[in-house]
């Protein structure tokens, strides 16, 4: 057996009961260390388990880069490793199922279905209305005629009439076919009064020893927002019942691993006793006895038990959950207790089997419902809602009437108070998407509760393997960083305010609500200390939208620290910030929007936004197919720019998009273009993408300026950029959209002497005195703001240099904090981060606040800490001044009562 990289998977939550679910991961590789991948197994305590291995990136000189993998999750932590007889160099991949081999097989249907075959479960798909034709468990059919679901009204008025629509599905394809585990991707339209609106994709895994399939559903706004105000969207399947109406089961998950549980003609409770046996089996989900069996009491008096059709869980609001059953259609609905949080699970079924089915987030992404429908007849159908058709009509149009904003004067006069970006026409939610994670379990018996709720469970927080910090360090991956070290008072002391950070935005997505179907995942730009809340509701205060980099922020965080919950929480951001944020149709396509009180509503639509800078961490550490979609849609935004010039308003030139002469800013539009080329190339091996990284390092190195030039013209048929240009423009948003974190990457893989130079001296001279600036360029550099930021690039100087005094003045600039007017810096230089308890009538619900927080400080603060620890972290200064006098040092009393809080927060 060939050795391979000592390898170690954990998980990154405990997890609740041991359920076979499926589990889907991503590993990083030293460049070199593996050619090809081997087939591996994940070796643990319970022994080897195998699982299906491909490259998802390589190193330019062809060893594998990263990897995808997927099989059951572990129960707890184990070792990939080489499987008998195999290793890094014995040439290919896991072998493909789609011959048959393996434990997942896939057949063809003559109309262009699929058929998928594991030990655990059969799945048939095809073209239509109804595209999951089947579920088989254990030989039976317990799932037919699986489907989407919706309906809209014309007008956001409750009582409008409701319009079924009629989702279709029209290309089935296999993705990817593996010996454990085989992807299906289905893709069609909503027909609505004869049009044809939403696309949607459907992702379907099928992963051998488990009864799940794991549903990523992802649709895309394209309707006109004045026109079609969604009312409910939904995944239906149709459940055989062949039992008695007492040997039928319903189960709904509540928020504490507990569920109704049910039955359709309920024997428990009644006057008369049927038998402690009959009882006890019903509730566990088991085969009654032979009626024979029961006391005749009951038995003979079943006909005037009531048999319920229908039941409802109806999760409104992250708060609160209601639960009702019926008999009939003509008959009401009968309250059940009902919680706070659903797990958001289900299953209907009988002692002939069942499915279960669930959404991930449920109650994050309200409203959403469940329901169960025609239990007492042939066939139940259970729904899983991800808008619920008990809300109110999703209504899409802009927030207001654009406040007489006709000119670009009076746009921008209007920034001047609101923040807010206004352009008649540009706030428009068509092109935006959504993705979703649902659950379908097959399952041959009613389960018991144990595992139901494992199930459930793993539905909730699917379980999330990982590498180790230490271990994705030492591959060399995603930029500079090193793992938490505490092993000095001051780093111990910057180390807990990354803490707090991570914790304060934790809790603020809790206490202030972050939730919702279009919002999950997004946090807040700016607080508001005179109302003690975030600036929800003025201009471009609100919705984040990946500004200054919080995304790349928290997947750091998570790289060095490996913390389950800022894992979870950059997650929920990546799938947010990719989908919400950005636009997949239109005439916006490829481009993001910029901050807004709606995540659509900013006229300013930039590559900043839809950057693969902010997606590159989340693909690579899961895997996840829809994300890999997401960064082919930018693989080549630079033609984005040609339908929309983002400084259009400010421009004192004369300029027109032009295919030859393509203006590209040397800092946001730049960082998001190489990300998206990088990760083309290392995904795909794109020689286009290596050949516009080439071209723009060259031109970047051969302007006299280099990035101080601000923008260059870039010729998109040559790939160069024009690098006659000359003059110097200083923006101080320039690096920090990914740029200061994509360029080293870059410089780690590219050999261009020119662009090393131009880099080095932008890291340089950025934060250079005015008399080292003057002699550079004649005269001191204007522009310059957000010191703490770039305090991160004049530690890469210092760091390339090894001059301990630029490294001492680095750690000054971020220690201190020295700001402008409008991009204060403050918050670095306070010795007190501490909350304040509000409470009372100035507020709604009480909070703890940290008003002298936003969102662009703390994902800055979070960033340039991070890297300049590790380049610089032997330089920090024996005391860390602060403006008020407070310092930590070696011999503080200080410091040593914040390690101590830090240790107790954790």
């Amino acid at each position: 057996m060939t050795s391979l990289p000592d390898t170690g998977i954990r998980l990154l939550e405990p997890r609740e009961g041991a359920a076979a679910v499926p589990a889907q991961w991503g590993v990083p590789w030293p460049r070199g260390a593996v050619r090809e991948l081997p087939a591996l197994d994940l070796v643990g305590e319970d022994g080897a388990t195998p699982v299906d291995s491909w490259v998802t990136a390589r190193w330019p000189d062809g060893s594998v880069k990263w990897s995808g993998h997927a099989g059951l999750a572990p129960t707890g932590e184990g070792q990939l490793l080489p499987r008998e007889g195999t290793g890094p160099d014995a040439g290919g991949e896991t072998p493909a199922g789609a011959d048959g081999s393996g434990r997942v097989r896939i057949e063809e249907a003559a109309d262009g279905g699929l058929r998928v075959v594991s030990d655990r479960l059969t799945l048939e798909v095809g073209p239509g209305t109804a595209p999951i034709r089947a579920l088989r468990a254990e030989g039976r059919e317990v799932g037919v005629a699986g489907r989407l679901v919706a309906s809209s009204a014309a007008s956001a008025d409750p009582r409008a009439p409701r319009r079924e629509h009629e989702v279709r599905i029209d290309d089935v394809r296999v993705e990817r076919a593996g010996e454990q585990q085989a992807v299906l991707r289905l893709a069609g339209r909503h027909e609505v009064d004869g049009e044809s609106v939403l696309p949607v994709v459907l992702r379907l895994y099928v992963t051998a020893g488990t009864p799940r399939v794991r549903i990523v559903h992802s649709i895309v706004w394209d309707a006109d927002p004045e026109r079609l105000f969604l009312t409910s969207l939904g995944l239906r399947v149709d459940v055989p019942l062949r039992a008695a109406p007492y040997d039928r089961h319903v189960r709904l998950a509540g928020g504490a691993g507990g569920f109704l549980t049910e039955a359709v003609q309920g024997v428990t409770g009644l006057r008369r006793d049927p038998g402690e046996e009959v009882r006890r089996a019903q509730v566990e989900g088991r085969p009654t006895p032979p009626l024979t069996e029961w006391a005749e009491t009951v038995s003979g008096r079943l006909r005037f038990v009531p048999c319920w059709d229908a039941w409802t869980l109806r999760q409104l609001s992250p708060d609160g959950y209601t639960v009702a059953k019926r008999t009939d259609a003509e008959h009401p609905w009968i309250a059940a207790p009902g919680g706070s949080r659903s797990r958001g699970y289900a299953y209907v079924g009988d002692t002939h089997g069942g499915i279960g089915a669930g959404l991930r987030d449920f109650w994050r992404i309200h409203p959403t419902q469940l329901d169960v429908e025609g239990a007492r007849g042939d066939a139940a159908t259970l729904t899983v809602w991800m808008y619920s058709p008990a809300a109110e009509p999703m209504d899409l149009r802009f927030f207001h009437d654009g406040l007489g904003q006709d000119t670009f004067e009076d746009q921008l006069e209007a920034l001047e108070i609101t923040y807010e970006d206004y352009e008649p026409g540009f706030g428009d939610a068509r092109g935006i998407a959504r993705t979703h994670e649902l659950v379908l379990d097959a399952l041959g018996a009613t389960p018991p509760s144990e595992e139901l709720s494992a199930l459930a469970a793993a539905c909730a927080l699917p379980p999330q393997p990982a590498a180790s910090p230490e271990r994705i360090r030492a591959a060399g991956v995603l930029g500079i960083w090193a793992p938490v070290d505490r092993s000095t008072p001051q780093r111990a002391h910057l180390e807990d305010r990354l803490l707090f950070l991570r914790e304060h935005y934790l809790r603020e997505v809790e206490q202030r609500r972050w939730y919702g179907f279009w919002d999950h995942g997004d946090v807040m730009h700016t607080y508001d200390r005179d109302r003690h809340t975030w600036r929800y509701d003025v201009g471009g205060y609100a919705w984040d939208n990946s500004e200054l980099s919080p995304d790349l922020w928290l997947w750091t965080d998570f790289l060095r620290s490996g913390d389950a919950a800022v894992f979870r929480l950059a997650e929920a951001m990546s799938r947010h910030t990719g989908e919400v944020d950005q636009y997949h149709a239109g005439p916006f396509v490829g481009l993001g929007t910029r901050h807004n009180v709606q995540h659509f509503g900013c006229s300013a639509k930039q590559l900043r936004v839809s950057s693969a800078v902010y997606r590159r961490h989340h693909f690579f550490l899961t895997a996840d197919e829809r994300v890999g979609e997401l960064l082919d849609e930018v693989a080549a935004s630079e033609d984005a720019l040609l339908r929309v010039d983002a400084t259009r308003k400010v421009r004192t030139d004369v300029y027109a998009p032009d295919r030859r002469a393509l203006a590209i800013g040397l800092g946001t539009d730049l960082g998001a273009l190489l990300g998206a080329w990088l990760t083309a190339w290392e995904r795909h091996g794109d020689a286009g993408a290596e050949e516009k990284i080439r071209g723009a390092l060259a031109g970047i190195g051969a302007l006299r300026q280099g990035f101080f030039t601000g923008e260059a013209l870039w010729d998109l048929e040559a790939r160069r950029f024009d690098t006659t240009r000359e003059r110097i423009q200083v923006s101080h948003l320039a690096a920090v959209f990914g740029l200061a974190e994509i360029v080293p990457e870059l410089l780690d893989l590219v050999d261009d002497p020119g662009f090393a130079r131009a880099w080095d001296e932008y890291c340089r001279y950025y934060l250079a005195t005015p008399e080292e600036q003057t002699e550079r360029f004649g005269a001191p550099l204007t522009g310059i703001s957000l010191i703490p930021a770039y305090s991160r690039l004049l530690a890469q100087h210092a760091a390339s240099a090894e001059d301990p005094e630029l490294a001492a003045r680095a750690w000054d600039a971020f220690l201190l904090g020295k700001g402008d007017q409008v991009n204060s810096d403050s918050m670095v230089a306070r010795a007190d981060w501490s909350l304040t308890s509000v409470d009372g009538p100035t507020v709604l619900e009480p909070v703890l606040e940290a008003d002298f927080l936003g969102t662009n400080g703390a994902a800055q603060y979070g960033l340039s800490a991070i890297a300049n620890l590790a380049l610089i972290g032997e330089h920090l200064p024996a005391r860390i001044p602060y403006l008020n006098g407070n310092d930590v040092g070696d011999d503080d009393d200080g410091a040593a009562a914040i390690a101590s809080a830090g240790e107790a927060r954790r």
